[in-house]
């Protein structure tokens, strides 16, 4: 989705449903220029210029696909192109953005990726966050058949309980992403044709003052144009989605999200293997629904240290743990969070922060 929003920003407590982070300007700084150098200015903006011509003539606009970008909304729509070209116009390309791509979290290995997200302070707050909306958490968690501490858990992951829901303006990131980021343009394309195409009801605002993540992901649940086009829900009843301010919407989204892909009510998502000493070499990881009945990777030599069906289609799954290689027997929930995010480290720390936050609040009595 991911999201994977600004995950890594510093902490802050949960004191509102959501809250803005706003980036601060710095200072512009002068220096002066030798006289030599001076004199060549004219002749490096004269060539300055003619580049900036030649590729302003080449494309006849400042993201190239724009014109095009425009006619498909418009057919799609019926919304004016003059207003669409001046959204897009208005948009700011952000090689902050570009740069944050080429650096995400999943890059690490699981030994500095899982305490990002499973630490005690993540953990607790995520108990107090189930307290004080139980009846709404498992009205929805029953509704959905999604237990609702991995609500909480894609909460907590994707933007620590609403306190960090991302500083940059989506369609900034989209026109970034969509038109001057080739590696990952067509998808990111997509998605900008989708938040343009979206209904106001879909939508917390106006276009030009959403804020989310620097892919582009917007509210609690983090969730991409295509994802609220398809998933979100309006829980509350008020003809209008709101993954910003209604807990009702971001929470039913985030169940819907899963129903929607697969998600098996009462069934594992992952657990622990301890590998024999003869175990046979694991196998390559790959991120597809599970076809591989556990029971032959207990034959390999991988047994599960949880009762687990044998039965049961599982993966087999390597990380780099802090104390040396870590194996997990992985099953089709847990195939369904990597939709939400294609990494495996991703969709473990969902599954490890959910349990500790259900088992913080199996510990004492809801907070009153």
């Amino acid at each position: 989705m991911r999201g994977c929003g600004d995950r890594l920003a510093t902490h802050v407590r949960l004191r509102r449903k959501s809250a803005f982070a706003f980036s601060m300007h710095r200072s512009l700084r002068t220096s002066f220029l030798s006289a030599a150098a001076c004199a060549l200015l004219p002749l490096l903006a004269g060539a300055q210029t003619a580049t900036t011509t030649q590729t302003t003539a080449d494309t006849g606009e400042a993201n190239p696909g724009q014109a095009e970008l425009v006619r498909e909304v418009a057919a799609a729509t019926g919304k004016n192109p003059a207003e669409l070209n001046a959204l897009l116009d208005g948009a700011v390309m952000k090689q902050g953005i570009i740069d944050a791509m080429n650096r995400p979290a999943e890059s690490k290995p699981w030994s500095a990726y899982r305490p990002i997200f499973m630490n005690p302070e993540r953990i607790d707050e995520g108990v107090v966050f189930y307290r004080q909306h139980r009846a709404l958490l498992d009205q929805i968690g029953k509704q959905y058949g999604v237990p609702p501490q991995y609500i909480v858990a894609i909460i907590g992951v994707e933007t620590n309980y609403g306190a960090i829901t991302g500083s940059y303006r989506v369609l900034d990131a989209l026109v970034t992403l969509g038109f001057h980021y080739p590696p990952r343009a067509s998808y990111f394309r997509g998605e900008l044709k989708t938040l343009l195409e979206l209904p106001a009801n879909k939508l917390p605002g106006p276009i030009p003052d959403i804020y989310g993540s620097y892919a582009g992901a917007e509210g609690l649940a983090q969730f991409m144009p295509s994802s609220i086009r398809d998933f979100a829900v309006d829980a509350d009843g008020d003809g209008h989605i709101n993954l910003n301010a209604s807990l009702p919407d971001a929470f039913a989204s985030i169940a819907n999200y899963f129903r929607a892909h697969g998600w098996q009510a009462g069934q594992p998502v992952a657990v622990q293997a301890e590998p024999s000493t003869n175990a046979a070499p694991p196998p390559d990881y790959e991120n597809a629904l599970p076809q591989t009945p556990l029971e032959q990777f207990t034959a390999d030599g991988y047994a599960p240290t949880a009762h687990a069906d044998p039965a049961l289609p599982a993966n087999l799954l390597t990380l780099d743990g802090a104390g040396g290689p870590e194996y997990w027997l992985t099953f089709q929930n847990f195939y369904v969070i990597t939709r939400y995010n294609k990494s495996p480290m991703y969709a473990l720390a969902v599954t490890q922060l959910a349990d500790a936050i259900m088992r913080g609040v199996a510990k004492a009595p809801d907070a009153q």
